[in-house]
């Protein structure tokens, strides 16, 4: 019996304490970098509807979420000049577009998830799945050493600061790389047991609801509509593989296959449904089951 906790502390150890590799999370930060800086640069055109007094959304229509919301804090509400709106805005940008390109790093990570959190809080009734993606992998990026390669930071890193290890594998990249992984599992888990709940997922109707609505539409697949053994069975093999991927996706031997059915299904709800930046976020978080040797022999061969 001893043995057998041994064993489970061993493997404990190992799942979140072995030493990685940062490469794959610095390229996780260019990609999730890339959609903060374009999805806050997007509020630049509305800026003033969304963030100023004269908002769509009132600052306290955050009560309807909580009795308690003072911790949906954000800096909008500081003031209501315009210049600090718009100036705290153009920082903000700034701040992300550092991010990406590995510029202080350890401080524009932390930073960049305080902004998105922010912009979240104020905006609350415009809050999308996009957004709460954004928000956890900047928040788990910011905790692992996601500037360490292809970046700003480590074009002007000395050869001392190499020589001491900063660039060295280690066990903060595997916890950062974990908590995606877990978040990840947890998001695809429970977003397939909320669809089990409904009998269009039962019947196999559920993706046809999607194809024939013109509110998402920007691919006319109505034609899917005299091939329904088509629609029922991407519906089922989308509700399967929601609800399997938090098993499947960890075995080496069915990971790549999980992994390819997910670039399907984001690049078709991208594509298909007009949510380009939704499906891509979710496939960047994807990219946290990349092994990172894969990247050093994928560079070592263009070498």
């Amino acid at each position: 019996m001893q043995d057998y906790f041994a064993d489970i502390f061993a493997a404990w150890n190992r799942f979140w304490f072995t030493p990685r590799n940062a490469k794959v999370l610095s390229v996780m930060r260019i990609l999730v970098g890339s959609m903060l800086l374009y999805t806050h640069l997007v509020w630049t055109l509305q800026l003033e509807t969304f963030f100023s007094d004269a908002a769509i959304l009132p600052a306290d229509y955050r009560s309807s979420f909580s009795d308690d919301h003072s911790y949906l804090w954000s800096h909008f509400d500081w003031s209501s000049s315009p210049v600090w709106i718009w100036g705290s805005h153009i920082l903000a940008l700034i701040v992300f577009a550092m991010f990406t390109l590995g510029a202080l790093t350890r401080f524009t990570s932390v930073l960049a998830y305080a902004l998105v959190v922010s912009y979240a809080n104020r905006a609350s009734g415009t809050l999308f799945g996009l957004d709460q993606i954004n928000a956890f992998l900047t928040l788990y990026l910011a905790i692992g050493n996601c500037g360490a390669y292809f970046s700003i930071d480590s074009k002007f890193r000395s050869a001392k600061e190499q020589g001491r290890g900063l660039v060295s594998d280690s066990a903060i990249n595997t916890i950062s790389t974990r908590l995606i992984q877990i978040h990840l599992c947890i998001v695809y888990l429970f977003a397939g047991l909320g669809k089990v709940q409904g009998t269009t997922w039962w019947n196999g109707q559920a993706v046809w609801g999607t194809l024939a609505s013109y509110e998402y539409q920007t691919l006319d697949l109505t034609w899917l509509c005299d091939y329904m053994w088509l629609v029922n069975l991407l519906t089922y093999l989308t509700v399967a593989w929601e609800v399997s991927y938090a098993f499947l996706v960890w075995p080496k031997m069915t990971r790549p296959i999980v992994l390819a059915m997910g670039v399907i299904v984001h690049l078709a709800i991208g594509l298909g449904m007009g949510m380009l930046t939704f499906g891509l976020i979710m496939l960047y978080a994807n990219v946290a089951f990349v092994k990172p040797q894969w990247l050093e022999s994928l560079s070592s061969k263009k070498e």
